[in-house]
């Protein structure tokens, strides 16, 4: 006669070898992140449709990503869900979240510090893409969890009105003539674009070069690349050293006198898209990051954003791009902020 727990033994034995099955066929799943094959998009439109929608943490311009939002939506009929923040409230949110248990991030697309942040943090799913051939070769970091969605490209910029293009700085090392003593502005966390100038010339030099520019002609500090292209623009800053591309082009497009300012070697770093680990919708994830890389970078850039996707790429002209090393500068984030902080700081007034 058989014992209650030896028939409470017998029942788990027999359910355990009833659901053997499932569980098997469950961890050999096809994963989303990395189908292949003919169908591979077709199986993506129809998982995301089941879905229903995605969660989008993005830190573009509301504006530009809200269209690219509206194409997918209307070439897939799935919805997107967007929760605009800045880089370091998107790493923040992502983080707390996690953390917290709580999982609704499908899609972060933010600058590569932040989102090789993320990465660090495992919270993303690497991703294999058809559209990856597609990318710029050196905005791709080997090994990261995510695909470069924009450029982000420093450039300077000037007055038209205060200053001819025949007197233009051509070199970093002109920055430093007494002529532009009152004249140049700079952003005042820049410190990413301090380190990729040193390293571009030599760290000892690049660093003592920005100490003579600061020394000799003074730097107006302010906060935010948009108000610096707008000082620019009304000449309150005759000249910066620090502006994003994507912030010129349409003033001067709208007549503003301001226009770019480019001394070799230009610098940009790369955003990022990445699907996160445990994303709630992760056909939805994939297929968006498709989209995102591919139509979805004619749409960028027809919003002045630099592609990443060189069918839709727009560079600056006459400007050889370096990239910086960006996980060098999360490594050493701590120094380049305080020597570009301190050097800013003890000017003369």
């Amino acid at each position: 006669m058989i014992g209650k727990m030896d028939r409470r033994g017998l029942l788990r034995t027999a359910l355990a070898a009833a659901l053997a099955p499932i569980a098997a066929r469950a961890q050999n799943a096809p994963d989303p992140a990395h189908y292949a094959g003919p169908d591979r998009t077709q199986r993506l439109i129809a998982g995301a449709k089941k879905e229903g929608f995605l969660n989008l943490y993005s830190s573009a311009i509301t504006e530009h990503m809200n269209a690219v939002m509206a194409g997918f939506e209307k070439t897939y009929g799935v919805k997107v869900r967007l929760w605009r923040g800045g880089s370091e409230e998107i790493l923040q949110r992502a983080v707390t979240e996690a953390r917290g248990g709580r999982f609704d991030l499908d899609v972060a697309e933010t600058a590569s510090p932040q989102i090789i942040a993320i990465g660090r943090e495992k919270l993303l799913q690497d991703v294999s893409t058809p559209v990856s051939a597609d990318l710029m070769r050196e905005a791709v970091i080997p090994g990261q969890p995510w695909w470069p969605s924009r450029l982000i490209v420093f450039t300077g910029a000037y007055n038209t009105n205060l200053i001819k293009k025949s007197d233009l700085p051509k070199t970093y090392e002109d920055l430093a003539n007494p002529k532009w003593k009152g004249k140049l502005g700079i952003e005042a966390d820049d410190n990413n674009w301090l380190m990729a100038m040193a390293s571009s010339m030599g760290e000892a030099k690049g660093i003592a070069l920005f100490r003579d520019i600061v020394a000799r002609n003074g730097l107006s500090v302010r906060k935010g690349h948009t108000l610096m292209a707008n000082l620019v623009a009304s000449g309150e800053v005759p000249m910066a050293l620090t502006i994003y591309y994507h912030e010129v082009e349409p003033m001067k497009r709208n007549g503003a006198p301001i226009d770019e300012l480019n001394i070799a070697p230009g610098f940009a770093f790369q955003a990022g898209a990445g699907m996160a680990r445990r994303a709630p919708h992760p056909n939805a994830a994939v297929l968006f990051l498709d989209y995102l890389l591919s139509d979805g970078q004619k749409i960028l850039a027809e919003h002045d954003n630099v592609s990443t996707n060189v069918k839709f790429q727009r560079l600056p002209k006459d400007v050889k791009l370096s990239f910086m090393d960006v996980p060098k500068y999360m490594d050493e984030s701590a120094k380049w902020t305080k020597l570009y902080k301190d050097l800013l700081a003890n000017q003369k007034r």
